[in-house]
């Protein structure tokens, strides 16, 4: 008897587990806080809770994520929005699911010697600039403050930033682009004081841009299995990521236990996620139309880069979320 209900277990478990529909997430860089809402929801069952088995793939320097997706390596990825407008504009029809972050991170951080103490300081002088997607907000800023990035006496120079703040440290550039999260507190730990930096946050500045939100590729959702699959995976990430907003020490342990690298500290990644916590404050992960239209203004206001010349239309749903977080 005890044989039966042993195999009838099994088989149901088997059974179960064939259910399961896979997805693959592409994350935008290395496996830290900055995505701990999807580590947390694996860890504690939220994706399995939905019938999901979840592969997060961390990204890192060498890895173009949207690229990956379009390629069928991935089904949704994390993404800032100017740089999903750019691929969508260049052909790329990427559509965002949910907005897990609802405030911007990104700011510049300069050394005080340098004599800077506002935006108008930085004419004539060395500013790192990250690429890859992430320059459209920093190139915008500039347009609208009449500063060209051309390296007259005038403008401004922009340096091709590394993601290392090698730059500021070398004194190769008089400010460096940092995230409030990460580069900032590398620049602390290397021996810099705050009192020695000044820093020019991009949401004080009027010009902050949607960043990490969740993207697939439109044609995929005319599949309605596929639509089910993404309501389902929006539904269990939203629910890590407000776990993690609760509970900012574990969910940064989670994220060190799944750092197969060993780069990651316990002191980095707890500090990261505090200040993680605040970005994702106030967001259900619906994207909110008047923050799509704010980062499109933004980005047109300043005129600075030809792929930005309009936002597409109907690139950009909150059918889904709306669905989701029922």
């Amino acid at each position: 008897m005890n044989r039966y209900l042993i195999g009838a277990a099994l088989l149901a478990l088997t059974a179960g587990a064939a259910a399961a529909q896979d997805v693959k997430l592409q994350l935008k860089w290395v496996t830290q806080a900055q995505f701990a809402g999807y580590y947390v929801a694996k860890d504690k069952g939220f994706y399995e809770e939905e019938g999901l088995s979840v592969e997060i793939m961390p990204g890192g320097p060498d890895i173009a994520p949207t690229q990956v997706m379009a390629g069928g390596g991935a089904d949704v990825t994390v993404d800032w929005l100017p740089s999903a407008l750019a691929a969508r504009e260049k052909g790329l029809p990427l559509v965002n699911i949910a907005q897990p972050f609802k405030s911007s991170g990104m700011m510049l951080t300069c050394l005080a010697e340098t004599g800077i103490t506002g935006p108008e300081d930085f004419r004539g002088k060395t500013l790192g600039v990250w690429f890859g997607g992430n320059e459209y907000p920093f190139l915008s800023w500039m347009a609208t403050l009449k500063i060209p990035t051309d390296g007259s006496p005038e403008g401004v120079t922009v340096l091709k930033q590394g993601f290392n703040v090698d730059p500021l440290l070398q004194k190769q550039a008089a400010c460096i682009s940092t995230m409030t999260y990460n580069e900032y507190w590398q620049v602390i730990d290397a021996g810099i004081k705050p009192e020695e930096l000044v820093t020019f946050k991009y949401e004080d500045e009027g010009v902050a841009t949607l960043e990490d939100g969740l993207y697939v590729m439109e044609d995929k959702l005319a599949d309605p299995a596929f639509k089910e699959k993404m309501v389902k995976f929006v539904r269990a990430s939203m629910k890590g990521w407000k776990y993690a907003e609760e509970n900012p020490d574990e969910a940064a342990d989670i994220v060190l236990e799944n750092d197969e690298t060993g780069a990651q500290t316990e002191e980095h990644q707890k500090r990261m996620m505090g200040e993680i916590a605040k970005l994702t404050a106030g967001s259900n992960g619906a994207l909110d139309p008047a923050d799509y239209e704010r980062t499109v203004k933004i980005l047109l206001a300043g005129g600075s880069d030809p792929v930005i010349s309009k936002a597409p239309e109907g690139a950009y749903t909150l059918e889904i979320t709306d669905e989701a977080l029922k």
